[in-house]
C-alpha cells in the first residue's frame, strides 16, 4: 500500500477524530470536517450545542496543518498529522481546544515567558472475558512501581516503548501504578503545544497497540469501582528570555525557595479550584475519583512534596523547578486542560490573589483545607459557569459549548453506576 496520511484533531470530548487521505494529499495542508462534530456526544446524540451549528446547516470547518508537522505513524504505510481548526470564514475556530492552548501560550509569551509542560498519564488495562465483558487485565503480580512480566504478562508495554522510541516520543517512564492493572506513562518536558501534541498521539498509539494484544487501555478516571482512580497530572514551568527556568531561585526548590511567579501561579490555581474542576475533570466518573483522601486533587490547597495536595511545588530547583497540578484526568481534552491550568495560573499572577498558607495536614484524616470540588459533574459545571474570569480566559465560546454538553451528560449519566457508567465512556476514553 502506498503511504497515506491520517489527519487528526482532538475534540471537545477528548475523542480523536480524523480521516485517512491518499498519498497525493500528503503534500496538501488542509482537509474539511463537519463542524457539528462539536455537538456530538459519546452516545452519538447530536445536540444543538453553542457553536456546533447543528441548527445552522451543519457546515464544514477546516483542519489546517504545517507540512513539517507530518510525522511517521505506528501504522504501516501511514503518516500522521495534527492541525488547527478554522471556521467557514477562515478564522480560527473558537471551539478548537488546540487553539485555546495556543492562546494561553501567547498570553504568557506576552510576558516574556514560554510555558513548558510535562504530562503524567495514568490508565487501567482491561480485557474481555469469554462473554465479551470487560474485566481487569490479569496481572496478579502487579504492584506499585512494578516492572517486568509479573506486572505485564503480555508485555504489551514493551511494544509501546519500542514504538515510542522509533517515533521520537521522549518517554520519561513507564511503570505499574498503585492498583493492579494500572499503568503510568510520562513524557519529558517540552513546549506546551508540542508536549500536548505528543501526549494525545502517544495516548492514541498506546491504546491502538494494546488493542492488538486484546487489551483496552482505559484512561477513564475510575473504570474499576473497587480500585483507585487515574489522573492526568500537569507539570509546568516557564523559560525566560535568557533561556533560564523562571520558576527557579537557585539549586534548591520547594516552598522555602519560591519566587513571586510561583506564588502567583499557586494563588491562581487555588483561587480557581472549583471552576477548574468543571473543565479538567469533565465526566460523571471524574467525581468517583475526586474524593477526600484519594491523592486526587480534591482539596483547594497546595504544598511541597505532598501527594495529597492539589498543587505541588517540586523540591527540585534549577532547570527542574516546576509546579504539578494533580486534579485533571484524561477524560479531559489535554489541550483544554493545560490551557485552563496555564490561564488560572496567569490570573493569579495578574490579579494578585492572596496565597493561603501551605497545607500541613496529611490529607487523609486531617486537612487544613475546608473546600473541595463539587460532589458531581452537575455541581462542577455550575462552579465553572460561575467562574467568569476563568471562562473568559480559556475562551467563552469554547466553555459555553463545554457547559452545554456536560449539562446534558450529567442528565444522561444520572442513573448510571458501576459497569453501566463505565461503558458509557470506556471505548472513547
Amino acid at each position: 500500500m502506498k503511504d497515506r496520511l491520517r489527519a487528526l484533531f482532538c475534540d471537545h470530548l477528548s475523542i480523536m477524530r480524523g480521516k485517512y487521505l491518499p498519498q497525493h494529499k500528503i503534500g496538501d495542508d488542509a482537509t474539511r470536517f463537519c463542524q457539528s462534530v462539536f455537538g456530538t456526544h459519546y452516545d452519538r446524540d447530536l445536540l444543538d450545542a453553542p457553536g456546533s451549528l447543528v441548527s445552522g446547516g451543519l457546515p464544514d470547518m477546516t483542519l489546517r496543518w504545517k507540512h513539517d508537522d507530518i510525522r511517521d505513524s505506528w501504522e504501516p504505510s501511514t503518516k500522521v498529522v495534527l492541525g488547527d481548526l478554522y471556521d467557514e470564514d477562515g478564522e480560527p475556530l473558537a471551539l478548537c481546544p488546540r487553539g485555546a492552548l495556543r492562546r494561553a501560550v501567547a498570553a504568557w509569551e506576552a510576558k516574556g515567558l514560554t510555558p513548558k509542560v510535562g504530562i503524567e498519564l495514568e490508565c487501567f488495562a482491561l480485557q474481555a472475558d469469554e462473554k465479551g465483558r470487560l474485566q481487569p487485565y490479569d496481572a496478579p503480580g502487579g504492584v506499585v512501581y512494578g516492572t517486568g512480566p509479573f506486572a505485564d504478562p503480555l508485555r504489551f508495554n514493551d511494544r509501546i516503548w519500542e514504538m515510542a522510541d522509533s517515533l521520537g516520543f521522549a518517554l520519561e517512564m513507564i511503570t505499574a501504578e498503585f492498583d493492579t492493572p494500572q499503568f503510568e506513562y510520562v513524557l519529558t518536558f517540552d513546549d506546551a503545544v508540542k508536549a500536548v501534541d505528543d501526549i494525545v498521539l502517544f495516548r492514541l498509539m498506546a491504546r491502538e497497540i494494546a488493542l492488538e494484544y486484546g487489551i483496552v487501555l482505559s484512561f477513564m478516571p475510575k473504570p474499576i469501582a473497587e480500585a483507585g482512580g487515574s489522573g492526568m497530572h500537569v507539570n509546568f514551568s516557564f523559560t525566560d528570555e535568557a533561556g533560564g527556568n523562571a520558576l527557579s531561585t537557585g539549586p534548591k526548590g520547594g516552598p522555602d525557595h519560591m519566587n513571586d511567579l510561583a506564588r502567583g501561579c499557586l494563588a491562581g490555581l487555588v483561587h480557581h479550584h472549583k471552576g477548574l474542576a468543571g473543565l479538567i475533570a469533565p465526566t460523571a466518573a471524574s467525581y468517583l475519583r475526586l474524593q477526600p483522601g484519594s491523592l486526587s486533587g480534591y482539596w483547594q490547597n497546595w504544598g511541597g512534596d505532598h501527594r495529597n495536595v492539589t498543587t505541588r511545588i517540586s523540591g527540585e530547583g534549577g532547570a527542574k523547578a516546576r509546579l504539578e497540578h494533580r486534579m485533571a484526568d484524561a477524560s479531559a481534552n489535554p489541550y483544554t486542560a493545560v490551557a485552563a491550568v496555564l490561564q488560572a495560573s496567569l490570573l493569579g499572577v495578574e490579579k494578585g490573589y492572596d496565597l493561603p498558607p501551605i497545607e500541613t495536614g496529611d490529607g487523609f484524616d486531617r486537612s487544613d483545607a475546608k473546600v473541595g470540588v463539587a460532589d458531581d459533574l452537575k455541581g462542577a459545571v455550575a462552579d465553572l459557569e460561575a467562574d467568569h474570569a476563568l471562562v473568559e480566559a480559556v475562551g467563552a465560546e469554547l466553555v459555553a459549548n463545554h457547559i452545554y454538553m456536560k449539562q446534558k451528560e450529567a442528565k444522561k449519566t444520572r442513573d448510571l453506576e458501576g459497569d453501566a457508567l463505565r461503558d458509557f465512556y470506556v471505548w472513547f476514553v
